[in-house]
């Protein structure tokens, strides 16, 4: 499973003309399963995304695919990582192995 942490390399005011497209890039992985949660950091400097396990490269190739990263206004840092303890009804992310 991964972390991957977005961060905006532009102001606000160059990130947001690509928030239409980067929300429906999001909305087709979470469709596919790609992605599981995704959302805002607090302050507003970028966001964070839970993805599924998978190869690095895959997940590699479907952020590259980013609005945000086509058009140079943000970054992403992956962290992967191995989900052993979680809340009850969560338990299916133990076995994203």
């Amino acid at each position: 499973m991964f972390v991957v942490r977005v961060t905006y390399t532009a102001p606000l005011d160059e990130v947001d003309p690509w928030r239409p497209a980067h929300g429906d890039w999001l909305n087709q992985l979470i469709s596919r399963k790609l992605l599981l949660v995704a959302g805002r950091q607090v302050p507003l400097v970028g966001g964070v995304y839970l993805a599924p396990r998978m190869p690095a490269e895959e997940l590699d190739r479907l952020l590259a695919t980013d609005p945000y990263v086509l058009n140079g206004v943000a970054t992403h840092s992956v962290v992967e990582f191995t989900p052993l303890l979680v809340a009850a009804g969560l338990e299916d992310l133990k076995t994203q192995e």
